[in-house]
């Protein structure tokens, strides 16, 4: 017997036994009072911050510091009247390095984690969501959930494409254990939850 089969015949041995997987079907997952009031609070905690917007998006937008001084603005959300960058004509994301603010559509929020679930990035530029430095996420309030049980049953991944979930601006704490935000992408993340459809 080599060497080889050796140390195989004693990784085998020494395995664990298997135990069955948890029947998550079981698995109460958090539920709050108000779930707009805790995404909010969630979307703070991770750095954020959140806007409840009860009349028309472009008056929010516009009370954001870094959005009124962009002046290179990318838009996936219709109606932005400082968008100034169409994604149709970039034809190399490093086009995109410049960026000031860059607003974005999601189709669901989390409140237990502050997480948008983000579909329509940019596409082939979804390089745009990543290099800004600024970030705004725009979300319908009907389209909020308590817990990422109730999120992945609503979800679609779309085969073949690109989703991702988001939670608040770029952050670290590698470096020393000190909290960095926007060391490797957005400088700033605002949620803004609309009461209707944008």
């Amino acid at each position: 017997m080599s060497a080889r089969d050796e140390i195989l015949k004693a990784l085998r041995a020494a395995a664990p036994q298997a135990v069955p997987l948890p029947d998550i079907g079981r698995v109460s997952a958090v539920r709050y009072p108000d779930v707009r009031e805790r995404f909010a609070k969630s979307v703070v905690e991770v750095g954020g911050c959140c806007v409840l917007v009860e009349g028309p998006l472009e008056p929010a937008l516009a009370a954001i510091p870094e959005y009124a001084a962009a002046r290179k603005v990318v838009s996936l959300v219709p109606g932005v009247a400082k968008a100034n960058v169409d994604l149709s004509s970039i034809r190399d994301p490093h086009d995109l390095r410049d960026v000031d603010f860059c607003v974005l559509p999601a189709e669901l929020g989390v409140a237990e984690n502050g997480a948008c679930w983000i579909v329509d990035h940019g596409g082939a530029n979804r390089a745009c969501a990543f290099l800004t430095q600024h970030l705004a996420v725009v979300l319908r309030g009907d389209c909020l959930v308590h817990n990422l049980h109730e999120a992945y049953q609503r979800i679609a991944i779309p085969s073949p494409g690109f989703a991702m979930w988001l939670s608040g601006p770029s952050k670290t704490a590698d470096i020393e254990q000190a909290l960095v935000i926007g060391a490797h992408g957005a400088r700033s993340c605002t949620v803004l939850v609309t009461a209707q459809a944008s």
